[in-house]
């Protein structure tokens, strides 16, 4: 290829041999790399130089699917399709068949087909109205589940197709018009966000279920658009239950507001003055707060009365008396309505999650030593070793969670230190670590409770909804919207969760004639 830098191109390609041609086309194909490379390296600095946001480079760093067991390979063999089995009856219909004189019958072939069928029937119910002798009109009731001019299998229908079909409300009423439904949009927003109450409260029931009974619970956020404003969506959930609640701040004081569950009272009791310890609040402020005999209040202004009778709104210090106080009375409710008694908190490292027993997801740890930019060879072969030495410490991790023991949690202690609290020689990739072992307790929290997550991977997957709601349509205008959205969302990942389809458990709540009955969710969490 160099012996052609200095061969005029010739007026023919005809004559050249076919070694040279292969010779230039290889050339070609360099010159080719080279420019595309040019070409973007202009780009990238193009968009420096005008101040844009460049292409990040980083993958996931998938821990989690790489330290898993390795499966033994199998022989390759095509997969059948399986068995089909229709979950409702079916209905066995003769094909008769032209035959010519004298053929045996040898029985019949059978050739399941599913369909379905969507119908819309419109049915005038004439009521009878009789007058008593005393002048009393009597007017026969109507069927039960009958609620409105429009039947509960329409209502079902909207309600499915909006929050788990995750459609939107102008697709809607041009779907249910199409099929012949008379419906306005009004209707239809009507359908979504009033007369709920039932499920609003068995939202809060699955919450409070979940609270209460649930070693474990994950937590996580993301943004959410209410009122034309922006806010934040948080999930609380573990493997039996998902509960959303959108508000204005992502601070501690909401996520423990949260976390009581609908409670609405302060309450000062020895786990609210263990939490303003640790949190520092000074020892005098706390003296005022024990030496008065209330313990108890029932809401948010009387708590604040509270305080500025103490002169707590008058103290400028650092941290601010006020939030401490109010946080530490926050989590006195939810201890002494029995919730996250003995319950490991687990969440990525974001600061409002950190209350109670509180435990780190082992991916976003890990992930911070893979995002971190290097620039020698050195760094990032410092980087890639202790990524290796924490990808092992994980797998060793999985594995403790299935054979749990003493002798093994003191080994993984110790192997703990030797990671974290090594020097690399790459002073941040150093400092990275220092900060990951201060955390050693909330990330081996596994060691002490084998039963919960190394990861938060749940929480993502759960809130992946919000985010395509959000997408979808915006964000929610009225607080009954946002209330109802966040709890039919819940609702239908707790379902999914427990195996109950959603389309069976509405029809049970709608009282859909022939719909077995389903019992409350809570009732299935708490089992």
């Amino acid at each position: 290829m160099d012996s052609l830098h200095d061969v005029p191109p010739p007026s023919s390609f005809s004559g050249l041999s076919r070694a040279e041609l292969e010779a230039l086309l290889v050339e070609l194909f360099g010159e080719l790399a080279a420019l595309k490379q040019t070409n973007s390296e202009l780009r990238e600095e193009i968009a420096r130089l005008k101040g844009l946001k460049g292409r990040p480079d980083i993958k996931p760093s998938g821990m989690d699917k790489g330290t898993g067991q390795s499966t033994p390979a199998r022989p390759t063999k095509q997969r059948g399709r399986g068995k089909v089995t229709p979950r409702v009856t079916v209905e066995d219909r003769v094909v008769k068949a032209t035959i010519p004189q004298g053929s045996v019958f040898k029985g019949h072939e059978p050739f399941l087909v599913q369909d379905l069928v969507i119908s819309v029937s419109a049915t005038c119910y004439q009521r009878e109205r009789w007058v008593t002798p005393d002048g009393r009109t009597i007017l026969a009731p109507l069927p039960e589940g009958i609620d409105g001019h429009f039947g509960p299998e329409l209502r079902r229908f909207v309600l499915m197709h909006y929050h788990q079909g995750q459609s939107t409300l102008p697709r809607l009423v041009t779907l249910l018009r199409s099929f012949g439904v008379s419906i306005s949009k009004r209707q239809v927003q009507r359908f979504l966000t009033e007369n709920h109450d039932d499920f609003l409260a068995e939202a809060q029931d699955v919450l409070r279920a979940g609270l209460e009974t649930a070693s474990f619970v994950s937590a996580d956020d993301t943004g959410a658009r209410h009122a034309g404003t922006n806010g934040f969506c948080t999930q609380i959930g573990n493997d039996w239950f998902t509960w959303f609640g959108t508000r204005s701040s992502k601070s501690r004081l909401n996520f423990l507001d949260l976390l009581r569950a609908g409670h609405t009272d302060y309450v000062l009791n020895d786990a609210a003055y263990d939490y303003m310890r640790r949190h520092d609040l000074s020892a005098p402020a706390i003296a005022l707060l024990t030496a008065g005999p209330e313990t108890r209040f029932d809401d948010r202004a009387s708590w604040r009365t509270h305080l500025d009778r103490l002169g707590f709104n008058a103290m400028t210090v650092t941290p601010n008396p006020v939030q401490v106080a109010s946080e530490g009375a926050s989590w006195g409710s939810v201890q002494s309505h029995g919730f996250l008694c003995d319950t490991v908190v687990l969440s990525d490292d974001a600061g409002q999650f950190n209350v109670g027993r509180h435990a780190l997801c082992w991916v976003h740890a890990e992930r911070l030593v893979h995002k971190l930019n290097t620039f020698t060879d050195k760094h990032r072969a410092a980087q890639q070793r202790v990524r290796g030495l924490i990808w092992d410490f994980y797998a060793d991790l999985k594995d403790y969670r299935l054979n749990p023991g003493k002798r093994r949690a003191l080994t993984l202690r110790a192997r703990f230190d030797r990671i974290f609290r090594g020097l690399t020689g790459f002073a941040t990739l150093d400092r990275l670590l220092a900060r990951l072992h201060a955390n050693k307790a909330e990330l081996l929290m596994v060691l002490e409770r084998p039963e919960i997550p190394l990861h938060t991977n749940g929480s993502e997957n759960d809130i992946r909804c919000q985010v395509t709601r959000r997408k979808v349509s915006a964000g929610t205008r009225s607080d009954l919207g946002r209330d109802n959205r966040d709890a039919f969302l819940g609702l239908a990942k707790t379902c999914a969760k427990l195996g109950i389809s959603f389309w069976d458990y509405l029809g049970s709540r709608l009282k859909v004639a022939g719909q077995a009955a389903i019992e409350p969710l809570d009732h299935y969490v708490r089992a």
